[in-house]
């Protein structure tokens, strides 16, 4: 992954994790420990899901740019439908809190498409590459 990928997706990843702890403190307090549980599973959900899209994404953009839009819709729906699959699978679990879960996984998918938008905001990222006889001085 390049150096802006990876810078894109620290900046992504991180607020999200701190959102996640912070979400499991407070279901702690309010939930116990399956309620910290829940806040956990659904925050390292939410970063699994982001990270792999967002990786996926980026490889899309190198190898097929044309279908880069394309994909990065289809890619949020998809995120998105699969978040809401597994609120539904772990509804009634006793593993941790669902109330929690879910709370967490929104608030933590909230926070990474936030933080997503404000790292390629602030990102300097090139839409057209620099022909690279241009920075030798050479010309074909």
């Amino acid at each position: 992954m390049p150096s802006n990928d990876v810078r894109i997706l620290a900046q992504a990843a991180v607020p999200t994790a701190a959102v996640g702890a912070l979400a499991a403190v407070v279901s702690g307090v309010v939930a116990g420990g399956k309620g910290a549980i829940g806040a956990v599973v659904g925050t390292v959900i939410v970063i699994l899901f982001m990270g792999i899209g967002l990786y996926v994404l980026q490889r899309t953009a190198k190898s097929m740019p044309q279908l880069f839009q394309m994909m990065g819709l289809m890619l949020y729906a998809a995120q998105l439908l699969l978040l809401f699959i597994f609120m539904a699978l772990f509804k009634n679990t006793t593993l941790f809190n669902p109330r929690a879960f879910a709370i967490a996984l929104v608030v933590a998918t909230l926070t990474w498409i936030a933080a997503q938008t404000r790292a390629h905001m602030k990102a300097k990222i090139l839409y057209v590459e620099p022909d690279k006889s241009e920075k030798t001085g050479h010309s074909s």
